[in-house]
């Protein structure tokens, strides 16, 4: 997690240390991939996050600096199998994934099988060697399953709960982000990630209580103004 606090961000540029800057839409080429990673070095940005077929030029593009590459799995429906997913996990860790944005098994916390969520993630966790954030979705949830969910999320042993994939309708919240604080303590992180777009955005949503932020407008937000 960043060093400083929010209370120490006094322009867009503090806000780098905090965002994972992001390179996920469909049909991303690798001169894009280029592009980011580039962007990523030169503002100091936390992390790279993208889909797993990326993940290792990510790595070698990011080489020397403490720029993360991070890649998301079973993206963006949290739709698969727990075997699938562990699989998935294990081959985004070995292709150098440092971190890994799983999404949460959507069908089944959308239809309350809480147990099953919680086998399911704990599984991936245990099995990943890398830290875990898990994405839970929040625009599509009740705010009794946003609760739930975190303390899944919390209880499973993953590093973060994070939002939303940015692919789900509406995106993070300070109000969504407070609440999922509020779950989880202070022992795990929190990203925001869907829709964040400005400097003042990003700000809010650290000052509500996220730790990491995840946008492709990254180089607008720190090149912005609040």
């Amino acid at each position: 997690m960043p060093t400083i606090s929010a209370d120490a961000i006094r322009t867009p540029r503090d806000l780098a240390p905090f965002i994972d800057h992001t390179l996920l839409a469909p049909g991303a080429t690798a001169d894009d991939l280029a592009r980011v990673c580039a962007e990523a070095r030169t503002h100091g940005f936390a992390a790279v996050c993208v889909r797993r077929d990326q993940v290792g030029e990510a790595r070698r593009l990011l080489a020397g600096t403490k720029v993360l590459p991070i890649a998301v799995v079973d993206f963006p429906r949290g739709e698969g199998t727990t075997g699938a997913r562990v699989a998935e996990a294990l081959d985004a860790a070995r292709r150098g994934a440092e971190e890994l944005d799983l999404v949460i098994a959507l069908p089944a916390l959308l239809s309350g099988r809480y147990e099953d969520v919680f086998e399911d993630l704990r599984a991936v966790v245990a099995a990943a060697p890398v830290p875990v954030k898990v994405i839970l979705e929040t625009a599509r949830l009740s705010r009794d399953q946003k609760v739930a969910a975190a303390a899944l999320v919390r209880c499973a042993g993953a590093a973060y709960v994070k939002t939303s994939t940015g692919f789900g309708g509406a995106g993070a919240t300070a109000a969504d982000v407070a609440l999922l604080r509020r779950v989880v303590g202070e022992d795990l992180g929190v990203k925001a990630s869907g829709g964040v777009r400005t400097a003042a955005a990003a700000l809010e949503l650290i000052r509500a209580g996220a730790s990491r932020i995840g946008a492709s407008a990254s180089v607008a937000i720190v090149t912005g103004v609040f």
